[in-house]
């Protein structure tokens, strides 16, 4: 029987050649792990539980729950849990990227979003996904019958990334598209000028959606380990820079520091939320972040 540190490592996860039960996998081995966990009592369970307030009937207090967590829980129609989710995919050819690791970003952040469709449906929530690169390439509605699960997996097995993007461009898009209140799950190395992803971040808030961000780098991209001159390119515009890479190590790295606490904080402002990774993360890490901050909004 493989541990649950065997489950959640992506080296392990590579191994699983079928996109259905690699998300099995991560999800079984998540699920396995939560006795451990800080966050314990996270489970598909908890969906059907809300936190007691005054004004609450105590005859809809969980007592099992309470003897478990020592907290007042009361239990919640199916109708006050679910939540529609959409899946967002960055197409762009920068998450086609590995240095080191056995996955590219972009089979990361697929191996993530195929577990998150996996748990949404499994709770019975709606989900859908959307793909874009410089427009949106593909979009399935929201549906929480099983065989949706095969049509999001199917979809994302076919993507490829290639080419540049436009996320900021592409999430007023989403903003117009997507009429009722959802949760969308971005999925994205965001690569690009900050401003445009904060200013399509801001009117996905303003159309009242909840936002969670999972920022996916390369674990190569988080820790910069070149030695002597490094010919760097960008995979997108094709334009490439010889340097030293001890020379500029210190500044990179304090660069990449800024730009991501600037997304943290930009995010908190405006009531999205913002997941940091790097590809050598275990998925446990992404999907704790996940239910902690939906857990929130319940």
């Amino acid at each position: 029987m493989p541990s649950v540190e065997e489950y959640l490592k992506p080296e392990v996860v590579r191994t699983v050649s079928r996109l259905d039960l690699r998300a099995k996998f991560i999800i079984e081995g998540f699920l396995s792990g939560l006795h451990a966990s800080p966050f314990h009592g996270f489970s598909v369970e908890f969906s059907e539980h809300r936190r007691y307030a005054q004004g609450d009937d105590p005859k809809l207090i969980d007592w099992l729950v309470y003897a478990k967590t020592d907290r007042y829980y009361v239990k919640q129609y199916q109708a006050e849990t679910n939540i529609t989710g959409y899946l967002v995919m960055d197409l762009s050819e920068s998450m086609a990227y590995t240095y080191r690791q056995e996955l590219t970003k972009f089979e990361y952040c697929i191996c993530l979003a195929a577990a998150l469709g996996y748990l949404m449906i499994h709770q019975q929530d709606p989900v859908g996904l959307i793909t874009f690169d410089e427009k949106i390439r593909s979009s399935l509605p929201a549906r929480s019958k099983r065989t949706q699960l095969a049509n999001v997996l199917a979809t994302l097995a076919r993507a490829k990334p290639g080419g540049a993007t436009e996320i900021g461009d592409n999430l007023a898009r989403i903003a117009a598209m997507i009429r009722h209140r959802s949760l969308l799950m971005i999925f994205s190395d965001l690569l690009t000028e900050p401003e445009a992803v904060l200013r399509g971040l801001r009117q996905l808030r303003h159309a009242g959606h909840d936002v969670i961000v999972f920022h996916v780098l390369d674990e190569a991209e988080t820790t910069f380990p070149f030695r002597g001159l490094v010919d760097l390119q960008d995979p997108e515009s094709g334009e490439s820079l010889v340097l030293d890479a001890e020379g500029i190590r210190g500044d990179y790295l304090e660069t990449l520091d800024a730009l991501c606490e600037r997304y943290e904080k930009e995010c908190l402002s405006m009531g999205a939320d913002y997941v940091r990774l790097d590809t050598s993360m275990r998925f446990d890490h992404a999907l704790v972040g996940y239910l902690s901050q939906r857990r929130a909004r319940f």
